[in-house]
């Protein structure tokens, strides 16, 4: 019966999600955050990326039905979907038409209540249970309960405040209607939110451990989601100091899209599909963010350069320093994305780049050298040094007839 209830709930989970993203649009549409093109696709965009990581949860459970981490990313997946759906819902029979529907307050409330888990526990539980949906060991059974104890601590305090303090229902009254004690509720906040922020950097240490210690397919699939995991403390960082600014929509948006590429990387890295090629995604992205970060600093730097320089000649911002900007960067684009490229996988990838020297200092010893003992003996070091084969025979085929062994090493 658990397994068949299983099915069932993955079987729903697609068309509900379906219905909950129509429902949010439409109520979009009736409190007049859609009003254009522009709009639109502002709205629609995360509700298909939304249902896009859905596929990708449920994809994986009936791939690896034995591991969480599908659940995990769909489970992330519908419940955003579900407190936009409940956030516009409140907002339209609180603000839009008041006293139209009923339930108002109990689903802005519940809005509030149901992406708190996002935040921080669902990261933090991805990075103990990946790849193989087992903990690291015995002694992180207290970071597991850590993260579900701070979570349901931050739940209670925001379940028990007597009003509610996200935006857009800032001063909307608890639907519960508890009086509960401010020493209380101040309490089980100041617990839950450090709690949750300590439970994930420590699911975070776990799977550097891990990482450090795996081998083989297991490697590249903690390749993949270290690399994605690497935007996640920056954008978290941004997001909590927006909030406390007071742009509680941009924290919220930062600490949401943060968590997109680790979402993307874990399932596609336990359907171990083309898991190698996470070495060129990496190279990549170090050269050519590297690369961006140096064009940009030298197209700004060109412009604002320049027209101070020419501002004496002609009296204002002159079009011929953005000009001359772009042209340099035309022509630095080459020279700069090779050097760098050097850089990187002389900083990074040490061995590839001894290879590679070394290829290229044979093929220039193979243009002049006539001996072929001695291309013999060099082209055995070579492939010695490059592939490091626990063997290496060279064989030379006469004139005449048969293949002889030349040299062994």
């Amino acid at each position: 019966m658990i397994v068949r209830a299983v099915r069932f709930v993955s079987w729903i989970a697609l068309p509900v999600t379906v219905v909950l993203i129509l429902g949010r649009i439409y109520l979009s549409i009736l409190n007049g955050d859609v009003m254009g093109a522009a709009e639109v696709v502002v709205n629609v965009l995360p509700d298909l990326l939304a249902l896009g990581f859905v596929t990708l949860g449920l994809l994986v459970v009936h791939r690896r039905p034995g591991n969480p981490v599908g659940w995990i990313i769909g489970g992330v997946a519908v419940t955003v979907v579900a407190s936009e759906f409940l956030q516009s819902y409140g907002v339209y029979t609180l603000f839009t038409e008041p006293g139209r529907f009923p339930g108002g307050e109990t689903t802005a409330w519940l809005s509030t209540l149901i992406f708190i888990p996002v935040l921080f526990a669902a990261p933090a539980m991805l990075f103990l249970h990946f790849p193989n949906g087992n903990l690291p060991g015995r002694r992180w059974r207290v970071v597991f309960w850590l993260v579900i104890l701070t979570t349901c601590s931050t739940m209670a305090s925001a379940a028990l405040n007597p009003v509610l303090n996200e935006a857009p229902f800032k001063g909307v009254d608890n639907p519960l209607g508890v009086d509960a004690p401010r020493v209380l509720v101040g309490t089980l906040s100041n617990i839950g939110w450090p709690g949750m922020a300590a439970s994930l950097l420590l699911a975070a240490f776990a799977m550097i451990l891990r990482l450090r210690r795996s081998r083989g397919v297991e490697r590249q699939q903690l390749k993949w989601i270290a690399a994605a995991a690497a935007v996640l403390p920056l954008a978290s960082a941004a997001g909590v100091f927006s909030y406390y600014l007071g742009y509680e929509t941009v924290g919220g948006l930062l600490a949401t899209i943060s968590f997109v590429p680790v979402l993307f990387a874990a399932g596609y890295a336990v359907l171990r599909y083309r898991l190698y090629d996470i070495d060129v995604v990496i190279n990549r992205t170090l050269v050519y963010g590297s690369l961006t970060a140096t064009l940009v600093a030298v197209y700004f730097g060109g412009v604002a350069g320049l027209q101070r320089l020419l501002a004496p000649v002609t009296g204002q911002d002159s079009q011929l320093a953005i000009v001359a900007s772009t042209l340099a960067i035309a022509a630095l684009f080459n020279p700069l994305r090779w050097r760098i490229q050097r850089f990187i996988d002389r900083s990074f990838y040490r061995n590839k780049y001894n290879a590679r020297e070394t290829l290229e200092d044979f093929s220039a010893r193979l243009r002049d050298e006539t001996d072929l003992e001695q291309l013999n003996a060099d082209l055995l070091s070579v492939v010695t040094e490059t592939v490091q084969p626990e063997h290496v025979s060279l064989w030379l085929r006469k004139p005449s007839a048969g293949v002889e062994p030349k040299a062994d090493s």
